[in-house]
């Protein structure tokens, strides 16, 4: 190969011309195809085989309609009154009505968002605020009102009311009075102290993606006014959830950075700008290409995230590998042509093998068997496949086009020291040559301590952000800690029991759902459980039923994951005695089953990531000791690094983080990268 490697550097370096513009027309190809044929990309997931899809399946036959719980909109604003006050007090409660009529000003709340505004009698703050009343008004005398209409509700004012609908709704299914005041209770919006209120609301987009920047920041302003009369108010739910950084900001902090390292490694302007352009070609003719793509498959708006990452890592590291070792081919010989090759025949064969390394990593996130992760995973390996091609060819014939001019615009002299006999005399040479003299005694210490810093991966807790794990500072965490205190921890971590009655006899379905709603109070952990709407049919008979249920653990707690899984231990029983089929689902459950799945496929993946790259290691060394060595470092690095995050991310070590679970890709993710550097 590195004979092949090194023809194919010197072609590319002396025929320049024609491999630049092969690159050009195949990136004018891929982008004419894209903007030709190319669909919209979907944000839709779906995780077939998890129980909560199932259950989320049978939510959608018996409510038609049914939003997935990955495209939720909504959002809470969190009030509290100042100590020693309740959101009843004329001041705070004139207050929450003006917040309330500037949220329904908000960008994106769509056209029918009504506010529910005080009761008759109340002082009311200007005109805009008495037309306000009169819509309301029209709205609650319509007949038909929109199914879709967004409604903002004052707690203060609706919590009676709403306390009054699920006390008739428990009576309906034969609860009685204690137990409809104790399901009114677990729903209110105003807190027992009536010091706290929740006022509820969604965006009229399809998926959070689709909530503009400028609309948080709405509300975030409106939130700042209220504040002005005393109130504390804080926001959390998905539509307030943190987007992170604008697309592509984040990468171009990465290439500063990049470029910064580069320039004071070559010392040259344009040998530091080479790696850099070239990685951005690669990443471009990725993305455009992963676009184009949707022309014959459905693919998810995160998928081109991974390959923008390690497209631009791989790159940048890929191109580095050659002009680096071209440059030190350059101080034996004045033949710029034969350099090239040799750079491309020696550096060139390891590129290659690292690109096929992280191609099997890549590739490999297929055996989790969730759609948008393999998406993502083979979106990546194409760019870091495109980008081993570029390096090996683009990067020659851009040499081979600035010729003597690969290492102008000097910002500094780079004059290694040699030792006696010539060679370079560094840092790695000198680091290298301490390891050996004592190479027992490195692989022990090094053993040791690899071994001691993945001790912490047996506490390792899986599970996805949310708003309890915010950073402290923001009102994502501040909002939650609120509802937590006031409302109890598990009002954010509830599940939707799914229960199905169509096969029950017709005068039998409310009494079953109602055994069914009992059984899942009583279990251990579950603060309350309680129908929260009945499904029909279109002769008026009850068909099913949502059960809400509501633990009394935050969503990321592991109490949280065992209330769900004694609800799934107890669903053949219950429905065995009910003659119901029953499924839990919504948010909670779906990332405890996503994360489970995860760490269920962590192992395997592990497993075949290592197993194939020690076969291909033996292809090209043809040796059984180096592919030894290469993958138990490789497996040390990562157990490590696992180890490591678990302690300084979750446990809380050095005091430089709040603790809390380990994002549930992470592992995934961690792995595919650090095994194509290792």
């Amino acid at each position: 190969m590195a004979t092949l490697l090194y023809r194919l550097g010197k072609t590319a370096y002396r025929r320049w011309p024609v491999f630049i513009a092969v690159w050009l027309i195949a990136m004018v190809g891929v982008v004419s195809f894209t903007a030709a044929f190319s669909k919209p990309m979907t944000d839709a997931m779906s995780i077939p085989g998890i129980p909560s899809e199932k259950a989320a399946d049978l939510q959608s036959e018996l409510f038609p309609g049914a939003q997935n719980a990955f495209d939720d909109s909504s959002f809470k604003v969190i009030v509290r009154a100042p100590e020693g006050h309740t959101l009843d007090e004329p001041q705070y409660s004139k207050a929450i009505d003006a917040l309330v009529l500037d949220l329904a000003t908000v960008p994106q709340m769509g056209d029918d968002v009504v506010p529910v505004v005080v009761p008759d009698g109340a002082t009311l703050p200007d005109e805009a605020y008495a037309a306000a009343v009169d819509q309301v008004r029209a709205a609650a005398a319509d007949a038909e009102p929109d199914p879709n209409a967004v409604v903002i509700s004052n707690p203060v004012i609706t919590a009676e009311a709403q306390d009054d609908q699920i006390t008739e709704l428990s009576k309906s299914f034969g609860f009685d009075e204690a137990v409809g005041a104790e399901n009114a209770a677990a729903f209110s919006t105003l807190s027992a102290d009536r010091t706290v209120g929740i006022i509820s609301s969604e965006f009229d987009v399809e998926t959070p993606m689709d909530i503009k920047p400028t609309t948080q920041d709405a509300v975030l302003d409106v939130m700042d006014t209220a504040r002005d009369s005393g109130l504390t108010v804080e926001a959390n739910g998905s539509g307030m959830a943190d987007m992170g950084m604008p697309g592509g900001v984040a990468e171009l902090i990465g290439i500063g950075v990049a470029l910064l390292i580069l320039i004071l490694t070559f010392g040259s302007l344009v040998a530091a700008g080479l790696p850099i352009l070239t990685a951005i070609f690669g990443v471009a003719m990725g993305i455009v290409g992963v676009t184009g793509m949707t022309a014959f498959t459905d693919i998810s708006s995160s998928t081109s995230t991974l390959a923008m990452m390690l497209g631009l890592a791989v790159g940048i590291d890929y191109a580095l590998f050659i002009l680096a070792r071209y440059r030190n081919e350059l101080e034996h010989t004045d033949d710029r042509e034969e350099a090239v090759g040799v750079a491309v025949g020696t550096a060139g064969s390891a590129v290659v093998f690292a690109g096929l390394t992280v191609l099997i990593a890549l590739c490999a996130l297929a055996v989790v068997q969730i759609p948008f992760l393999t998406s993502m995973g083979l979106a990546a390996a194409a760019t870091v496949f495109i980008a081993v091609l570029i390096a090996l060819t683009l990067l020659p014939a851009v040499l081979g086009m600035v010729k003597t001019k690969a290492f102008a615009g000097r910002v500094r002299k780079t004059q290694p020291k040699r030792d006696e006999k010539g060679k370079v005399l560094n840092n790695g040479v000198r680091w290298a040559r301490l390891v050996g003299k004592r190479p027992v005694a490195a692989l022990i210490l090094v053993v040791v301590g690899l071994g001691a810093l993945a001790i912490p991966i047996k506490n390792m807790h899986l599970a996805f952000p949310t708003d309890s794990t915010s950073p402290s500072e923001t009102t994502q965490r501040k909002a939650s800690d609120i509802l937590s205190e006031s409302f109890g921890p598990g009002q954010e971590a509830q599940m939707l029991i799914v229960v199905d009655a169509r096969d029950v006899p017709v005068e039998a379905r409310e009494d079953k759902i109602a055994e069914v709603t009992r059984w899942a109070g009583d279990i251990d952990g579950m603060a309350n459980a309680q129908v929260a709407a009945p499904a029909t049919d279109s002769d008026g008979n009850i068909t099913g039923a949502i059960v809400i249920g509501t633990p009394t653990t935050a969503p990321d707690d592991k109490a949280t994951e065992d209330v769900l899984a004694d609800v799934r231990d107890g669903q053949a029983g219950i429905e065995e005695a009910t003659g119901t089929t029953i499924g839990a689902t919504g948010l909670t459950a779906i990332t405890v089953d996503v994360s489970e799945r995860l760490a269920d496929a962590l192992p395997i993946y592990l497993a075949v990531v290592i197993g194939l790259a020690f076969i291909l290691l033996m292809i090209v060394f043809r040796s059984i000791l180096v592919p030894l060595t290469a993958t138990l470092g490789f497996l040390l690095s990562v157990l490590a690094t696992l180890g490591a995050t678990v302690a300084i991310f979750q446990e809380e070590a050095f005091g430089l983080f709040e603790g809390q679970p380990i994002v549930s890709f992470m592992p995934l993710f961690l792995i595919g990268v650090v095994f194509g550097l290792a």
